[in-house]
């Protein structure tokens, strides 16, 4: 048996044509070229980066020139502008005529305390004024009794004076005639000096008499009037002793239960007015020393802006927060709530024509003092820059940068402070 080989399925290859390697190796050497061509910004970045990040974990904005607003936005909470606290004025027992909730007008009484002890005080004072009274009547009817005794006196006086000086023109008559002893016509000069002085002292005496009676007048009239003093303050007191209402509004809160035992000075009920309203705003302590009343704000109500104004900032900042009071300035929005919470946007200061650039976390990572200008290439370039006051979008910058430039306004960490670095996609 014959085993036959493989020369049966050799085939014969005949080389190729000088002409169509020429081609070949042509069109290889473009490729080659081609290749060279696009890799060579690609490789130009990578030998001009230090590291690479990925585009699509950084943010970037453009550096531009326009008008910045500084401004703060806080979360603050609806109240009422009025809302007075009600207080017993005494010790008491209560009774109170409305409920929580209830609508009411000023001038309305609200709750009534019952004080024995201050009702029976003014029914006293009132029975002594009345005591006082009559006291000072009775005596203006003996000063005009006493004050008649001594004018009738004084009247007795001039009488036994003319009747003196009767006898002593007699007395002078018989004597230029010598019928008269000389010792009547002296004793008849005796008497008209007597008369003289009983008159001049009875007169007198009845005009101090009116002085002192004048005066002890005086000094009842004055004890009745300082009791009529505590009279009108009693009956003040027993007056208050019904609780109204200061304004038109509705009861908030009742602080005590029906006929409970009150003590003077104690919270009974609040009122809250509810045609004006104020936001309570906390505004964080870094702002404290830009906050000034009579600043504009805006308050955003249902995706609408209502312009207001800061009208209290409180001295003393508490929890690192700085508690003021925004008003509405204008027409006051229906349908608020106490204690709401709405968006309020606090207008600290406006610079007009600035270099300015969207605000991110870039200030923070970089301290404000470094950015990122991203090239055409998508390589990063860290530049130093100044920046300056800062709203709630936008960031001033003061220098280092130009209109135009994009810069990384993301998270700056992942850059580890290189001086370069390649945009990847």
């Amino acid at each position: 048996m014959r085993i036959s080989d493989t020369s049966a399925q050799d085939v014969r290859i005949q080389p190729p044509a000088p002409h169509k390697r020429r081609i070949l190796l042509g069109a290889a050497a473009v490729v080659v070229i081609a290749t060279i061509l696009f890799a060579a910004p690609w490789a130009e970045r990578w030998a001009n980066a230090t590291m690479s990040v990925p585009y699509d974990r950084i943010r970037t904005a453009t550096v531009t020139r326009g008008d910045l607003v500084r401004d703060v936005s806080v979360q603050g909470r609806v109240v009422a502008a009025v809302s007075p606290t009600l207080y017993a004025t005494d010790s008491g027992t209560i009774t109170l005529h409305v409920d929580a909730g209830e609508q009411v007008i000023a001038g309305q009484v609200l709750a009534t305390v019952e004080s024995p002890d201050l009702t029976s005080a003014l029914q006293q004072a009132e029975s002594a004024l009345e005591k006082r009274k009559m006291e000072l009547e009775r005596q203006r009817i003996e000063s005009k009794q006493l004050a008649l005794e001594k004018r009738k006196a004084a009247d007795l006086a001039e009488v036994a004076l003319v009747a003196a000086k009767r006898e002593k023109r007699r007395a002078d008559d018989a004597h230029e005639r010598g019928v008269i002893p000389v010792i009547d016509y002296e004793k008849a000069q005796d008497d008209l000096r007597n008369a003289e002085l009983a008159y001049e002292h009875a007169v007198a005496d009845a005009t101090l008499f009116d002085e002192r009676l004048a005066f002890e007048l005086r000094a009842s009239e004055f004890d009745v009037g300082r009791q009529e003093l505590v009279v009108q303050d009693l009956r003040r007191q027993v007056g208050q002793l019904s609780i109204n209402s200061p304004v038109d509004g509705i009861v908030g809160d009742l602080l005590v239960d029906q006929k409970a035992a009150v003590s003077r000075d104690m919270p009974v009920m609040a009122v809250v007015d509810l045609s004006r309203f104020e936001i309570d705003a906390q505004i964080p302590e870094s702002y404290a020393d830009d906050l000034a009343v009579g600043m504009q704000a805006e308050i955003l109500i249902a995706g609408r802006a209502y312009p207001g104004q800061l009208v209290a900032v409180s001295p003393e900042i508490v929890g690192n927060q700085v508690a003021s009071r925004i008003r509405f300035d204008g027409v006051t929005p229906a349908n608020l709530r106490q204690n709401q919470r709405l968006t309020t946007r606090v207008l600290l200061a406006e610079h007009a024509d600035v270099l300015l650039v969207q605000r991110g976390q870039f200030l923070d990572s970089g301290a404000g003092r470094i950015a990122y200008v991203v090239g055409e290439n998508r390589v990063a370039t860290r530049r130093q820059i100044e920046t300056g006051v800062r709203s709630l979008g936008a960031v001033e910058v003061l220098s280092g940068l130009e209109p135009g430039d994009t810069i990384v306004i993301s998270n700056l960490d992942p850059f580890r402070g290189a001086d370069t670095v390649l945009l990847t996609n």
